[in-house]
């Protein structure tokens, strides 16, 4: 990661471009992808009116957005009230102390995690591996990217990247395990490994997809029940949850949970979907004895404080921007150097993570519009980045050699007679050379026509009028 902070956008240039012509990344990608785009339009059947669906559901996030202050505190109320305690934090850092203060607390050595981005986020895994204290990803695919070494590729998909000769090729590494190109197998290999993970971990931490204020509810959404037995067995449970993922009623979870399914992964509704109210009361056979949210602001009321940004903030991370966006499924997750990827990750990475470092993801599009196409709480995903793009310029983030182009540019255009004074060698080469390691770096050099339009249309102008006379 060091190099990352060093020049965040010196390495996504270099890994975006070696990713772009690794052709077998980009075949197992458009696979995965393209049974992806399949059941999503299966998925969508279920809707007798899909559209008015995403519009109800971006209204209902748009409500929970404006009103986050008291939401959040009638959550919290509503929570507490049933034994659970809540943590506010207002950076990474702040959670992480928190964090580590339960484990500490409870003499924890073995941790189990469910899918989480906001753990991503915070980096959670390394800290707990820096402080003695084994944290174990649950989730197949996590589990998977955690056993390489890697960061999630996707936010609904950890392994999308992987074929299943990759993960074969992984564990026979890893676990030395009998090589096979049998999913089922692989599979039953990772449930073997985990099962004993759950019944001997001393606190379960997960995220949270959304939080329910009217009933102080923290809402999971999995297909394989490694949520559930992640938060059930252990003693204690830690949920960290961004503050955006406040929802006003437990109602809007029938709009919420069938388009997270089918926006996500195609399905019509996702297969283990779990309401936590707090720690386990007498009368319940199971469950932890303490739970715990962590609600974590690290930038996101700053970006709630931008009026023209804050949509951003009801994405409810399906993923649907990403496998609809060409940048994404030629560059690959890992290229963005950020926990969230795609154009979601270019809006709110910069605001994140500081737009110093991250500006370049903002560009790194093609504005064609997909991504806001496809998102089901219908965020202007590509007005997003040319507002990110705007305040870059604005902020003086941009190269001088940008700045000198257009400022020329803008010259030139508001004197068309100085444009036809200059030849077209001088010009031609004074933009190639400006551009020469942006625009030029896998293209021809751009080669100016020695006459222009306008010379062009004034020498036609002037045949016509002398053929009349």
């Amino acid at each position: 990661m060091s190099s990352s902070v060093q020049n965040p956008e010196a390495k996504f240039h270099q890994d975006s471009a070696a990713k772009a012509f690794d052709t077998v990344h980009r075949r197992k990608i458009k696979f995965n992808i393209g049974k992806y785009n399949a059941a999503v339009l299966r998925g969508r059947e279920q809707y007798a009116n899909y559209e008015l669906a995403r519009s109800r559901a971006a209204y209902f996030k748009d409500q929970a957005v404006r009103n986050l202050d008291r939401l959040l505190l009638q959550w919290e109320e509503k929570f507490t009230a049933r034994g659970g305690k809540v943590i506010w934090a207002r950076d990474s850092k702040e959670a992480l102390e928190a964090i580590i203060k339960i484990l500490e607390k409870k003499h924890a050595k073995l941790v189990v995690k469910s899918k989480s981005m906001t753990t991503e986020e915070i980096h959670l895994n390394a800290y707990l591996e820096k402080n003695g204290i084994t944290p174990v990803e649950t989730d197949l695919g996590e589990w998977i990217v955690q056993l390489a070494g890697q960061r999630p590729y996707h936010i609904v998909t950890p392994a999308m990247h992987m074929s299943k000769e990759d993960v074969n090729e992984l564990f026979v590494k890893k676990l030395q395990t009998e090589s096979t190109n049998d999913p089922q197998e692989l599979t039953k290999t990772a449930r073997r490994l985990l099962r004993e993970k759950y019944t001997t971990a001393d606190v379960g931490i997960s995220g949270a997809n959304f939080l329910i204020a009217d009933t102080g509810a923290v809402a999971l959404t999995e297909n394989e029940g490694n949520a559930r037995l992640s938060v059930t067995f252990p003693k204690v449970h830690i949920a960290i949850a961004g503050i955006e993922k406040i929802i006003p009623e437990m109602e809007m979870l029938d709009t919420f949970w069938p388009l997270l399914a089918t926006a996500g992964t195609g399905q019509t509704v996702t297969i283990y979907n779990t309401l936590l109210n707090g720690p386990r009361r007498p009368e319940e056979t199971d469950g932890p004895e303490e739970m715990y949210v962590v609600l974590l602001d690290n930038g996101r009321s700053k970006l709630l404080a931008d009026q023209e940004k804050r949509e951003a903030l009801r994405c409810i991370r399906c993923g649907a921007c990403l496998n609809a966006c060409p940048v994404y499924k030629n560059i690959g997750g890992h290229s963005y150097e950020t926990t969230y990827s795609g154009p979601i990750g270019s809006v709110i990475s910069p605001h994140y993570n500081g737009l110093e470092q991250f500006k370049h993801l903002s560009f790194a599009s093609s504005l064609c519009g997909a991504c806001t196409s496809v998102c089901p709480v219908r965020i202007d995903l590509a007005n997003l980045l040319l507002q990110n793009r705007r305040q870059a310029v604005n902020q003086g983030l941009t190269t001088a050699a940008e700045r000198t182009g257009f400022k020329l540019w803008k010259t030139a255009m508001k004197r068309r007679k100085l444009i036809d004074m200059v030849p077209a060698f001088a010009k031609s080469y004074a933009l190639n050379s400006l551009f020469k390691d942006s625009w030029g770096r896998r293209r021809a050099d751009i080669h100016i026509a020695p006459k222009s339009f306008h010379a062009l249309w004034e020498k036609r102008r002037g045949k016509s009028g002398s053929d009349k006379a």
